[in-house]
């Protein structure tokens, strides 16, 4: 009648190293989902780091709610003395220079 052969070495090497393949590809796979997620996050994180940095959040929640036209004559007086700043910075480097 039928009988069962035992699997030959070759076989029992290719369902070894098959399994080892797939699971370093999947391992692979994982790692760089990861990586992706991470730089994603830091993608984000940088987007909102430099307005948390110069706390124009913190200042603005502080103040009594003010109109936006305020708003922005303040900040565009802040840019204003900002530009003046580096104007003679940059003036005082080329006096020196």
């Amino acid at each position: 009648m039928g009988q069962q052969r035992e699997p030959s070495v070759g076989t029992l090497t290719s369902m070894i190293s098959g399994a080892v393949i797939g699971a370093a590809g999947l391992a692979w796979w994982l790692l760089s989902e990861a990586e992706n997620r991470q730089r994603s996050r830091k993608h984000r994180a940088m987007l909102y780091a430099p307005r948390m940095q110069d706390g124009s959040e913190a200042l603005e929640a502080s103040n009594a709610p003010r109109s936006n036209e305020q708003l922005l004559e303040h900040r565009v007086e802040q840019l204003n003395s900002q530009i003046a700043d580096v104007r003679r910075q940059l003036e005082d480097l080329g006096a020196r220079t």
